[in-house]
């Protein structure tokens, strides 16, 4: 399975998942009047919005590239992680304020089986949706997928709450429901701070990082025909880039030998490291 079909099945899985869980968190919610339960029904909500997003973005990015766009639609990816992570911290929000009212009004709820038995579900749903985008965050490296997966896991986490404020309720303890929502809320704003600012790093073309330049330097280096390396610079395209710079080579060397180590060196570049997409090397001859 390529790069954006797994994508598309870790949404389309994730928005299946989420429909049920917003279903069945929803009703028992009110009739509990669980606030815990009513913020984690809003919370499987936003996840059906933020897999929505993904499987768009993830449609969009996988365009090849054309006459209006060189390198493809990569980027489409961190623009809709991007939109994901807003959303996320809005619903952190949500869930934060509500949770500190709760707080404040001193607000109850009917305990009832079903609260236990709906977290039960939701966890190991929530749990068999996150190893699944795991394993394929791990092989493909997408930041659609990570954004589902982290909305995932903090889903467990918001779950574990509820189902402790539930388990704390019923021997009169109420005042945790709003205790813990507000605990994971505050945790759902980091994780979509935290996306947030990795897809605004490629939206507003941040190079390649130091370590990975130096290593492809050190791996030019290592052609013997190859005095220096100059003028590095890598324009992010997608989760990718675009790698241009300039080569001091020989200048005793014939102008199709020269052009013949340049281009075995970009086909090998692209070949050795993942994160460059395409390569374009400048020779510039040097008289000894």
């Amino acid at each position: 399975m390529n790069r954006y079909e797994s994508t598309k099945k870790v949404s389309f899985l994730g928005i299946v998942g989420n429909v049920f869980l917003l279903i069945i968190k929803f009703i028992v919610a009110i009739f509990s009047h669980s606030e815990a339960m009513m913020a984690d029904a809003i919370n499987s909500a936003g996840d059906i919005f933020s897999s929505i997003m993904s499987y768009i973005g993830n449609k969009i990015a996988c365009v090849p590239s054309d006459e209006d766009h060189d390198f493809g639609h990569g980027k489409a990816e961190y623009i809709f992680s991007m939109f994901i992570s807003i959303f996320m911290i809005l619903v952190g929000v949500k869930i934060l304020f509500d949770s500190i009212m709760a707080i404040v009004k001193g607000d109850t709820f009917i305990f009832s089986i079903y609260l236990v038995l709906v977290c039960v579900i939701t966890i190991i749903v929530k749990l068999l949706l996150y190893l699944y985008a795991r394993k394929n965050y791990n092989h493909h490296n997408n930041i659609l997928i990570k954004a589902t997966m982290k909305d995932h896991r903090n889903d467990m986490l918001l779950t574990c709450g509820t189902l402790l404020s539930v388990l704390f309720g019923y021997f009169g303890f109420y005042f945790f429901d709003g205790i813990f929502g507000s605990i994971t809320s505050v945790y759902i704003i980091i994780t979509g701070l935290g996306i947030m600012m990795e897809a605004y790093h490629v939206l507003m073309d941040a190079s390649i990082n130091k370590k990975d330049k130096d290593m492809i330097i050190e791996f030019i280096l290592k052609n013997k025909s190859v005095e220096q390396v100059e003028d590095f610079y890598t324009v992010p395209v997608g989760y990718k880039y675009v790698a241009v710079l300039t080569i001091d080579l020989d200048g005793s060397l014939t102008t199709f030998d020269s052009h013949n180590i340049a281009d075995t060196l970009e086909k090998d570049i692209i070949k050795q490291f993942k994160k460059i997409d395409k390569v374009i090397i400048h020779v510039n001859p040097v008289k000894k």
